[in-house]
């Protein structure tokens, strides 16, 4: 049994890079939580940084090596605890495909990493894995992680103070660009007070501590509209950064907000209903295409129905 443990939670990118039959892998070093253990090169994305930005920075600061993304390959989460440090660990974490562009494979001295290599998935199968390591390489899974005893209950959003002083939050969500078989689209209105007051956006949320982004999407859908969906592929991830957005609060925040998109079907659509009233969602409704040129939608919307052909 792990003791109590306090909450964290962070957001991550990591790459998949091959070289023929071998993937590169990092070790953990002493200075880590899990030292000796192996995992895909990457980490915590920084408080307004593009997902994208992490992978290819941590990746060369890990490896030496200078890669470009090629595609977004997964997003997922995972609890862990670490007893030694009283903490039990919530990550959100998007794996990237990525390519070498050049450098020169090193090993780093006194840093959470302490040696890169390629490995074939043989070699693999005989290292201590982290968990979502094993996944994304398709082996069997790894005990290298320690579970949680149970999942500890705060918000999907908080503000701390930041080092200027300026309240910050980091929060991780998940959105649909959802249809029914008429093909028309759901979105819904956000209440007055809250950032984009009045305009339309995809129905969907922050996901809570230890929960998956797709079962958090299925969840919210329902909260918000009370349709019941089932996701079709995820579309990608977008991140936003509003330097000091205002909002219920009352008071600016150093806001940073990570997105991941999917796409949803209602097999069985009906008049929508909100399940959560008195939150961020005024109204929910089904929509004709034709009828989205005359709305007021957010940035967000706009850039997810672009991208499957719905504007």
């Amino acid at each position: 049994m792990t003791p109590a443990l306090q909450p964290l939670r962070r957001i991550a990118a990591y790459c998949v890079c091959a070289d023929g039959d071998t993937f590169l892998l990092v070790r953990a070093s002493a200075k880590s939580g899990t030292p000796g253990v192996w995992s895909l090169p990457g980490g915590a994305v920084d408080h307004g940084e593009n997902p994208v930005d992490t992978v290819v920075r941590e990746t060369a600061a890990e490896t030496g090596l200078s890669v470009a993304v090629v595609k977004l390959r997964d997003v997922l989460a995972d609890m862990r605890a670490l007893p030694a440090r009283e903490l039990t660990i919530h990550t959100d974490r998007l794996i990237y495909e990525v390519s070498v562009r050049g450098g020169a494979l090193r090993d780093r001295v006194g840093q959470p990493t302490d040696l890169a290599r390629w490995v074939t998935l043989e070699e693999a199968k005989t290292l201590p894995l982290r968990r979502f390591t094993a996944d994304a390489l398709g082996l069997p899974e790894a005990a290298a992680d320690v579970r949680p005893d149970g999942t500890p209950q705060i918000p999907s959003f908080y503000a701390v103070p930041g080092p200027d002083g300026l309240h910050r939050a980091q929060r991780f969500a998940a959105y649909a660009v959802c249809t029914d078989r008429r093909n028309r689209v759901l979105l819904t209105r956000i209440s007055d007070g809250y950032p984009g007051g009045g305009c339309w956006h995809l129905p969907g949320g922050g996901t809570d501590f230890g929960e998956q982004p797709g079962v958090a999407l299925i969840r919210e859908l329902v909260e918000e509209t009370g349709q019941e969906g089932k996701i079709v592929e995820l579309l990608g991830v977008a991140s936003h950064r509003d330097a000091a957005q205002l909002g219920p609060e009352g008071y600016p925040i150093d806001w940073h907000g990570v997105r991941a998109f999917y796409r949803v079907q209602v097999a069985r659509s009906s008049r929508p209903v909100i399940h959560d009233v008195g939150g961020s969602t005024a109204e929910a409704r089904w929509f004709d295409p034709e009828e989205l040129d005359e709305l007021p939608l957010t940035e967000v919307t706009e850039e997810a129905l672009r991208g499957v052909g719905l504007r």
